[in-house]
C-alpha cells in the first residue's frame, strides 16, 4: 500500500516538472536558448 502512495506521488511530481518544461520552452525560456540570437554562439 505504501509503495502505491510514493509510487503516486512521484509520479504527480513528475507530470508538474513535465509541465513546467513545456510552459517554458513554449514561452521561449528554457535551458538551452535564452531568446537573445545576437549573443547566440550556436548560430555563427
Amino acid at each position: 500500500m505504501g509503495t502505491i502512495i510514493v509510487l503516486a506521488v512521484v509520479g504527480v511530481a513528475a507530470a508538474f516538472a513535465i509541465r513546467s518544461i513545456i510552459r517554458d520552452k513554449k514561452a521561449g525560456k528554457s535551458l538551452q536558448c535564452g531568446g537573445d540570437c545576437s549573443r547566440c554562439g550556436g548560430c555563427h
